[in-house]
């Protein structure tokens, strides 16, 4: 018990420092159901995020049910829970979560309007983003009351994210853990071909 409550008192004291100091980053640590749109099509996830890991389990049918992104040791685990087994993968900065206020690489911000989503009254913002050498112009919709992006759309309408029922709350440590049970995919091949007879006999 006394891990999460030390925890908690650690990020609204990060939290408070960061409002003394007027500085925009703070630790962060939610969950929500995640949708992304990408060229038309849906694809839906809870996710539990913690500022240098997150996990996502994923409403698709698929062998891979389950992604847990740990910025922290550099891999993202693809579980295949059926099997019973996980694929180690290096991690990809570009696929992390934007739930920041700020964007990175963000180069200008102009608000536009005012909208309620999923319950919270957000500000929409047009942002500018410098990727290499060229400029990429996002809609944010940044909540109001717990200062988070539930939404967030390319200009050009090919990319959307949206966050609903975002809880702002300290999750349990195992979520992020790969579970004890679970073996490399690597071995499954092995495991195979060790029960495959001599072709010799």
């Amino acid at each position: 018990m006394l891990g999460p409550i030390r925890r908690w008192m650690s990020l609204l004291l990060l939290s408070a420092a960061c409002s003394a100091n007027g500085a925009a980053a703070w630790a962060l640590e939610f969950s929500a159901d995640q949708i992304t749109r990408i060229d038309g099509h849906s694809h839906k996830a809870n996710l539990y995020y913690r500022d240098d890991m997150w996990r996502l389990e994923h409403h698709e049918l698929g062998p891979v049910n389950v992604t847990i992104v740990r910025k922290d040791k550099q891999v993202m685990w693809l579980l295949l829970s059926r099997m019973k087994h996980f694929k180690t993968l290096p991690y990809d900065p570009e696929q992390a979560p934007k739930v920041h206020e700020t964007l990175e690489g963000e180069v200008a911000r102009e608000e536009i309007g005012t909208e309620t989503l999923d319950g919270h009254p957000t500000t929409l913002y047009q942002v500018t983003v410098r990727k290499g050498a060229g400029d990429e112009v996002y809609y944010q919709w940044l909540a109001n009351d717990i200062k988070f992006p539930l939404k967030l759309a390319r200009k050009d309408g090919s990319w959307v994210v949206e966050y609903k029922h975002v809880k702002l709350r300290i999750l349990s440590d195992y979520l992020f853990q790969l579970p004890v049970n679970f073996q490399p995919l690597e071995e499954f091949g092995r495991d195979k071909n060790h029960d495959q007879p001599d072709p010799k006999m």
